[in-house]
């Protein structure tokens, strides 16, 4: 059975989720939420990307993120696989999220309640 269409329009925010795979922590220390964080960055500078909130758990993350020209899936992509190979374009080793599921993460359209509950328990 295929997988729904992603639709996706510009200024649209949406409440973005991916966890480990197998539920794996994919955060083992600060460095990486660090690192992640640097990462999530460059793809808002890559992207055009607002992200309003997030949340980094040790197996998964949540972001609230602002798409201006309704680019989530391609933006989503790009991002996935530079947490898999690290910022520094190294090795799985030096991967920030190397248990990260790249070809599992979902979207619904984002409310306020959600970019709320999220900013106000990790922001």
């Amino acid at each position: 059975m295929a997988r729904k269409l992603r639709i996706q329009y510009a200024g649209a925010v949406y409440h973005v989720m991916n966890r480990g795979d197998r539920r794996e922590e994919i955060f083992r220390d600060d460095q990486d939420r660090r690192r992640f964080l640097e990462a999530l960055a460059e793809a808002c500078g890559k992207t055009g990307w607002q992200v309003h909130a997030y949340c980094l758990m040790p197996n998964h993350f949540h972001l609230a993120v602002e798409t201006p020209t309704g680019n989530l899936v391609a933006g989503m992509k790009w991002f996935l696989a530079l947490t898999q190979r690290g910022s520094t374009g190294g090795t799985s080793s030096s991967a920030t999220c190397s248990a990260a599921d790249t070809r599992l993460w979902w979207w619904t359209l984002a409310t306020p309640a959600t970019c709320g509950r999220y900013a106000s328990m990790c922001i």
